[in-house]
C-alpha cells in the first residue's frame, strides 16, 4: 500500500489499471503534482491553514453524485480540456471556511460555491501555465462552465484535501485525450519544455529522459527582492478645468465604476489583476478574482 505524501504529492499506487496513460513521473502526473500543491497554496492564502493534498489514479465517478462539475478549456488547442468535479460537502466546507477566515460570520451555500469556484480557477490558471511549459509556449485558461463530462474518459485522478478539521470528499479529475495525448508527446527540442522539468528527445526508439534543472537564474533571484508600488484603483473619471476648481470639503466626484464592479490591482502603474474590496482584521484588502491577461498588461502601461 502506497504512503501518504503531504502538499500535493501524489499516491504513486494506481486503484484500477485502466488508468495507464498517468504514470509515475510523466508529464501527466508532473501536471498533476504542480496543481496539487497551487491548490494547497491558495487555500493557505485564502484561509491561513495549509491542506494536505494527495492526489491518486481511479476510475471515473459514479454518475448519480451530488458534484459540482466545472469544465475548464486551455488555450492550446482545440479539446484540450480538464473537468474538476467537487461533491457538495467538499465545495460547501471549502467555501465556508475561506469566508469565514476573510471575517465572515454566516455564510449563504451560493456565496461558498461562488468561492470555491474562484479557489478552483486559481489553481486551474497554475495547470495551464504547467501545460504552456511542456508545450513550449504560453497557455492560458479559456472562459470555463459548470458543465458535465464525458464519463467515458479513460484518465481519471482523484485529490483528497485533508484539514486539521479532517479529510473531505475527495475531488474527481477527468482529462481529454487531446490533452493528455499533447502533454504526453515528445517536445520538439528542449527549450520546448521550458519550467521546472526538462524533456530532452533521446534518438528513436528510446524514450524521453526526464532531468531537473534550475527553475530560476541567478539574476531572477536577485529581482525577487526589487520593491514595487501595488496600489488599487476603484475607477476614474475626467473633469474640466473649472470642475476641478470648484472642489470643495464634501464635494463628490462620481467614478465610471459601479459599485459591485471589480476594482483594479495596479503594479508599478501596471494593471496585473481584478478583485473584489475585503475587510481583514480591520484593514482593507483586496481578493484576486481575475489575473489580466498579457494582452491588457501591456495596454495599460504608461
Amino acid at each position: 500500500m502506497a504512503g501518504k505524501q503531504r502538499d500535493g504529492d501524489r499516491v504513486n499506487e494506481p486503484q484500477n489499471s485502466q488508468c495507464s496513460t498517468i504514470a509515475p513521473g510523466d508529464r501527466a502526473s508532473l501536471l498533476l503534482d504542480q496543481w496539487a500543491a497551487s491548490l494547497a497554496q491558495v487555500l493557505e492564502s485564502m484561509t491561513d491553514e495549509k491542506p494536505e493534498v494527495q492526489w491518486q489514479r481511479c476510475t471515473a465517478p459514479s454518475a448519480d453524485q451530488d458534484i459540482l462539475w466545472w469544465e475548464q478549456p486551455f488555450q492550446a488547442g482545440p479539446g484540450m480540456t480538464v473537468w474538476v468535479g467537487a461533491p457538495h460537502a467538499t465545495w460547501e466546507q471549502a467555501g465556508t471556511v475561506t469566508l469565514k477566515a476573510a471575517g465572515l460570520e454566516t455564510v449563504e451555500a451560493a456565496e461558498a460555491r461562488s468561492t470555491w469556484l474562484e479557489i478552483l480557477s486559481q489553481s486551474l490558471a497554475v495547470m495551464a501555465r504547467g501545460i504552456g511549459s511542456f508545450l513550449g509556449r504560453e497557455v492560458a485558461c479559456e472562459a470555463g462552465a459548470e458543465r458535465l463530462p464525458d464519463m467515458n474518459l479513460r484518465e481519471w485522478a482523484s485529490a483528497s484535501l485533508i484539514f486539521q478539521q479532517g479529510p473531505l470528499a475527495p475531488l474527481s479529475i477527468g482529462f481529454s485525450p487531446k490533452l493528455l495525448s499533447a502533454i504526453l508527446a515528445p517536445a520538439a527540442s528542449p527549450a520546448a519544455a521550458a519550467g521546472p522539468y526538462e524533456v530532452t528527445p533521446a534518438s528513436e526508439p528510446q524514450p524521453l529522459q526526464v532531468v531537473h534543472r534550475a527553475a530560476v537564474s541567478p539574476a531572477m533571484d536577485v529581482l525577487m527582492d526589487v520593491e514595487l508600488p501595488v496600489s488599487i484603483s476603484f475607477g476614474k473619471t475626467q473633469l474640466p478645468m473649472k470642475d476641478v476648481l470648484k472642489l470643495t470639503t464634501g464635494s463628490i466626484v462620481e467614478l465610471n465604476r459601479g459599485v459591485n464592479d471589480t476594482v483594479e490591482v495596479m503594479v508599478n502603474h501596471c494593471l496585473i489583476a481584478r478583485g473584489e474590496v475585503v475587510v481583514v482584521d480591520g484593514n482593507y484588502g483586496v481578493r484576486i478574482q481575475q489575473i489580466a491577461s498579457p494582452q491588457e498588461r501591456l495596454r495599460s502601461v504608461r
